[in-house]
């Protein structure tokens, strides 16, 4: 695998972007790496991972799953015990963290089991997260102060949700949003839920902490507007 790659994509099981949006979507100089059966949403997209990790049951699971494999050198296989304590996703977190990529993205993990779904909402809380999750419907982004993101392209009554991840403290700025953010007590139990940008572009600023930004995936292929 490349070192000089600065962004790391993970594809992974569970409903995710269409093909075609996904490979739009993922950045030059990516290395990738699918975790499990995220291998048949990657060949679906036209990549062919760099490494392919898991325990391989859910490829297992689907006919002709684990004959992909044979497509690849061995060396790009990594394979893995079902009794684990990581997740095949979080495994591909790592090998990608480990090899220097700055910046990792999810793609897939919507929809499924819901224990699934948390355990891809917990790796937001570790002290090196991914930076973006694209599910079938959602893109989300996280916002490690001090940093901003902003957003275009959105319907006016398209939802903007924003939840604190990690240990805080949480304090945060907003403009654009219907409700603005500023001057909210973040807590573990607080967050804005289906807020909205009127004018369809809205800039949030996290000042202190990390916070997960989820708006509709339909935006995610908007180009962002010059800072």
């Amino acid at each position: 695998m490349a070192m000089s790659a600065l962004r790391g994509i993970i594809f992974t099981g569970g409903e995710g972007p269409a093909p075609l949006l996904a490979r739009d979507l993922i950045p030059e100089r990516a290395l990738i790496v699918a975790a499990d059966s995220g291998l048949l949403a990657a060949e679906a997209a036209g990549v062919f991972p760099h490494a392919v990790i898991g325990d391989m049951d859910s490829l297992a699971e689907t006919p002709g799953g684990l004959e992909r494999l044979v497509r690849y050198p061995p060396g790009r296989i990594h394979r893995r015990p079902r009794a684990k304590d990581q997740s095949d996703t979080e495994l591909a977190l790592d090998i990608l963290l480990a090899q220097g990529c700055c910046e990792v993205w999810i793609i897939g993990g919507g929809g499924g089991r819901l224990d699934h779904l948390l355990a891809i909402r917990a790796l937001f809380d570790r002290p090196a997260p991914p930076s973006r999750w694209l599910t079938a419907r959602e893109d989300c982004r996280l916002a490690a102060a001090p940093a901003s993101l902003d957003a275009h392209g959105l319907g006016p009554e398209a939802p903007v949700s924003i939840f604190p991840v990690g240990g805080g403290p949480w304090r945060a700025h907003s403009e654009g949003l219907f409700w603005p953010v500023d001057g909210l007590r973040w807590g573990p139990f607080t967050f804005s839920l289906s807020n909205r940008a009127p004018s369809g572009a809205f800039r949030f600023s996290a000042l202190e902490g990390r916070f997960l930004v989820i708006t509709p995936l339909a935006a995610a292929g908007q180009p962002l507007p010059a800072p």
